[in-house]
């Protein structure tokens, strides 16, 4: 059987399943560094490359991505037939993939599924994997095949979850991330983790310069000035549905609203009182970019931080690697 450990690539080793840290890797053993999509390259490069060094089999993927799972199940199938060690087609091997909540281990399965019968110009009906962005969907273990020629089976299981886990900032990432429940902690509080991090971040909220309203006396243009300043503008207008945070027009709002706030900030960002100051700053202005009703300022603080952590979670707000490398790497 081939073991596949199932990572969040922005976490890489605060997703690691910690009940399995201290089994030595081998060549039956892949880490799948899931949701590369949502990582920055740089951390994404650094952190194959330190799993390179410690004689780890490791590949980046992005389950939404058939170039990506087409890579991916490549390697597998490589894995697979040195695992073999014989040069009969007509054998079945097993891989098993593993892992936290929440990483992406079904989505992974479904892709590997339809490109692995697909390849194989197998016919038949596909299976699914049930899909969910809340932790915890996946119940019971399932075997879906990814390959011929040798025939490979997948089994998708239920998370594994160690019931310590190590320090509050390891939580605070599985938290973020969405492998532990929104439900546990107020989604508020999560969303200020986020503003909290992305505002320490200038390699994030720079790349944005470029939305910035600003005139030439350095203030910000109200609404009804942006809007008039273009016809073509003026028309995606009309076309804008306001709650819906999830359409390009009001994501570069967000986006516009962030690098705003943090560039016109004077204050120490490492003073935690007015880190503090500058995330309520910008609870108020997301509220006004997410056209989001002022009827109780509490509870439109709640709307923004579903949705700002909506837009982090699906890579519209930058990408990030929040882990850093073990202090004894090489790097």
């Amino acid at each position: 059987m081939l073991e596949t450990l199932g990572l969040q690539f922005q976490i890489p080793s605060s997703s690691e399943c910690h009940l399995l840290k201290n089994c030595p890797s081998s060549s039956k053993q892949i880490i799948a560094l899931n949701k590369s999509d949502l990582a920055c390259s740089s951390g994404l490069q650094a952190w194959t490359e330190y799993f390179a060094e410690n004689n780890c089999i490791s590949c980046g993927v992005n389950a939404h991505n058939k170039e990506s799972i087409r890579k991916f199940l490549t390697l597998i199938q490589g894995q697979v037939r040195k695992l073999g060690r014989t040069d009969h087609a007509n054998y079945t091997a097993t891989v098993m993939l593993i892992g936290i909540p929440n990483v992406g281990k079904s989505a992974l399965v479904n892709a590997l599924h339809q490109v692995g019968r697909i390849s194989a110009a197998e016919k038949g009906k596909l299976k699914h994997a049930t899909v969910s962005p809340e932790p915890g969907e996946t119940k019971d273990i399932r075997s879906f095949k990814i390959g011929s020629h040798p025939n490979i089976y997948v089994l998708d299981t239920p998370a594994v979850l160690s019931p310590e886990v190590p320090d509050v900032d390891v939580i605070s990432k599985l938290i973020l991330t969405g492998a532990i429940g929104d439900c546990f902690v107020e989604i508020k509080e999560i969303a200020q983790y986020f503003l909290a991090i992305h505002n320490s971040s200038e390699q994030q909220y720079k790349k944005w310069a470029k939305l910035s309203a600003k005139d030439n006396d350095g203030l910000f243009l109200n609404s009804t000035t942006k809007r008039s300043t273009s016809s073509g503008l003026h028309m995606k207008q009309k076309k804008q549905i306001p709650t819906d945070h999830t359409q390009d027009c009001i994501v570069q709002d967000v986006r516009q609203t962030l690098y705003e706030t943090i560039s016109s900030f004077d204050g120490n960002i490492r003073c935690e009182d007015e880190m503090a100051a500058l995330i309520a700053r910008q609870f108020s202005a997301l509220q006004e970019a997410f056209h989001i009703p002022t009827e109780c300022v509490e509870d439109a603080h709640v709307k923004v931080a579903g949705k700002l952590l909506n837009l982090f979670r699906t890579g519209r707000l930058g990408h990030y690697v929040f882990d850093n490398l073990p202090r004894n790497s090489h790097r």
